[in-house]
């Protein structure tokens, strides 16, 4: 008997993956021996229906119109006495067969809408500002940061010693009782624009650059205002202006689910005297929930230094979004061309529509990226399952589960067919526009540095050995190694590579706050540095790369491929991730033509390809 489905085959379910509210999806199983088959479909709701599939050659088939309202669609198939459903690992793809209700198929419906294109083009920076470089202005806005200090606000710390290795001076309560700063400035990132268009840079993603009492500024005092120790709002306007000169776009991270404690809005130390935790009457009050006040609140994870707002206040949406000189609004008009939402699953859907609403009325190119962990298009976060993909909210999603995937395999921990396997997940559940436009990264500020992970850096180690641990020599170059095949792999994905600054100068540290240390100029691994100008290059010379259609390959336990095809471009990457042992793979029929590799030079020979350990390589298909 053969029962057969497979979501990622247009010839069983057509169109592939994600399909646009009101279309027309074909499901069709092969099936022999069998009387009768039904499709068991879910919606949204919770509702399922029970439909008869119509008897056709080899099996049975039924098209179904999508519902006008974007929402997830689950299906599997119901035979005389067994199911077929997805596999256990909820991939997609080639199922199996059950005797009971199976992991079922998911179909995302969604309306169409358009991520822009000036972003899925782009290879991404993302900048630490404090941590950066210098600007000859540097002495002079620590300076003034300090002057500003609210009077009860946590101290400042300044390193004069640009190569200090960061910590976090704590107290007996273990809160942090100096904020450490190393001098970095929104004109320091100016002056060097000219070393990010020649790694192939096209768009800066900036950490918090609005007043804040830390040097991570996620705890922010003041929306409307660049932070005195970055600058001011003469300085983000000239570093938009010049990075715009250079085809360099601004994407701004928007902290909207807290404030800090230490602000105008809440203010808890009585900095300011306009704050909610001040007194009732101020105009903040209803943007907090407080327990007991003004001593006890919700606040972040915990946190006290990060008092939660209320998204659902009026006033504090106007002030957000919806208001004309709102913070989204303003920043745009000041020269910015995208937000990143931080913890989006802690803002209402509401909210994040809201956002968006503003920014196309202001910027209508504009991008909203979302920092969501997790497959973006299934999420459920404080039991509601949310909407980030079905049009009216994010245009892209920080890729964090190709990042697990890519350290995974890179290691040796997760064998080429599943990092296939996941990134079809992926394509499937994603619209394409969000698929192609997911952020690609392997390093950020929330995790410990690649390069360290690469080295198999040990993972119980206290604070102080954790912060002078560096990688012995012989780990260092079995990381470099690692790092420039999980770059490339990067690279070659579908979707916009994001480079965490200081990965491609080989900076190590475990995490916050050693994963957030200075750039090293001058000291840069220049190996590292290297690879990384010429991989800027490869999605200007292979389109391909950018919007071509995507196949995974996988050969044994080490080796992983993938094809990118456009009518006119087509390349096909591979990988050995092998520490020790060579590859002789067959390679598809075209495919003959080295464009770039790293780690060894693999020798092409009668149609094979033999590759070097932890080594990789990028072949252009001869028209």
């Amino acid at each position: 008997m053969i029962i057969f489905h497979n979501s990622h085959d247009i010839n069983y379910r057509r169109p592939f993956g994600a399909a646009v509210a009101d279309s027309a999806v074909r499901l069709f199983i092969k099936a022999d021996c069998i009387s009768a088959c039904h499709l068991l479909l879910w919606q949204g709701d919770g509702s399922m229906q029970r439909i008869p599939m119509t008897p056709c050659e080899d099996g049975f088939e039924i098209t179904v119109t999508m519902p006008s309202k974007p929402q997830l669609l689950w299906y599997c198939f119901q035979t005389d006495d067994l199911y077929y459903g997805n596999k256990e690992n909820r991939f997609g793809g080639e199922g199996e067969v059950y005797d009971h209700m199976p992991p079922c198929y998911q179909i995302t419906v969604y309306n169409e809408s358009k991520t822009p294109d000036w972003y899925k083009n782009a290879v991404v920076y993302q900048i630490f500002p404090d941590r950066f470089n210098r600007g000859s202005d540097w002495l002079q806005r620590q300076m003034t940061a300090a002057e500003c200090r609210g009077k009860n606000s946590v101290k400042r710390l300044l390193h004069q010693n640009w190569d200090d290795t960061p910590f976090y001076p704590r107290d007996e309560r273990n809160a942090v009782s100096r904020w450490p700063f190393f001098g970095g400035t929104l004109e320091g990132i100016r002056e060097k624009l000219g070393y990010l268009r020649e790694l192939g840079v096209t768009v800066i993603y900036l950490n918090p650059i609005f007043k804040g009492a830390s040097n991570h500024k996620y705890d922010t005092c003041d929306y409307l205002r660049v932070d005195e120790g970055f600058g001011d709002e003469e300085s983000f306007k000239l570093l938009a202006k010049s990075a715009e000169e250079l085809g360099i776009s601004l994407i701004l991270d928007g902290v909207f689910s807290h404030t800090g404690a230490d602000s105008i809005y809440f203010d808890r130390f009585n900095n300011y005297g306009t704050g909610a935790a001040v007194s009732k009457d101020s105009p903040y009050y209803s943007w907090y929930r407080f327990h007991n006040y003004p001593h006890t609140y919700e606040c972040w994870w915990g946190v006290d230094d990060l008092p939660n707002v209320e998204e659902n206040d009026p006033s504090y949406r106007e002030f957000i979004c919806r208001g004309k000189d709102s913070v989204i609004r303003k920043w745009l008009n000041l020269g910015a061309r995208g937000w990143r939402l931080d913890v989006a699953d802690e803002l209402p859907d509401s909210f994040i529509k809201d956002i968006r609403l503003a920014m196309e009325e202001t910027k209508p190119d504009s991008l909203l990226l979302g920092e969501v962990w997790e497959d973006a298009s299934n999420k459920i976060s404080y039991g509601e399952r949310r909407e980030y993909l079905f049009g009216d909210e994010l245009h892209s999603t920080m890729n964090y589960p190709f990042r697990a995937a890519a350290i995974d395999y890179t290691m040796g921990t997760m064998s080429p067919q599943d990092l296939g396997a996941i990134l079809m997940s992926l394509m499937e559940n994603y619209p394409l526009e969000n698929f192609y436009g997911a952020l690609n990264l392997i390093g950020s500020h929330d995790r410990a540095r690649t390069l360290t992970v690469l080295g198999g850096a040990p993972g119980h180690l206290n604070e102080l050995e954790k912060a002078s641990f560096r990688l012995s020599p012989e780990a260092f170059s079995l990381a470099v190694k690692r790092m420039k095949l999980i770059s490339l792999l990067q690279f070659v994905t579908p979707g916009v590579p994001c480079i965490y600054y200081g990965d491609e100068a080989g900076c190590q540290g475990y995490d916050d706050p050693y994963n957030r240390g200075t750039y090293p100029w001058g000291n840069e691994n220049t190996e590292l540095l290297e690879h990384y100008k010429a991989l800027g290059k490869l999605r200007t010379d292979f389109p391909a790369l950018i919007s071509g259609d995507y196949e995974p390959l996988a050969y044994g336990h080490a080796v992983y491929g993938c094809k990118r095809s456009l009518e006119n471009d087509s390349v096909l990457a591979l990988f050995n991730r092998d520490t020790e042992i060579g590859a002789v793979i067959p390679l598809p029929k075209g495919y003959d033509k080295i464009e770039f590799s790293i780690s060894g030079s693999p020798e092409i020979k009668s149609g094979h390809i033999t590759m070097p350990p932890l080594s990789g390589v990028l072949l252009s298909k001869q028209k």
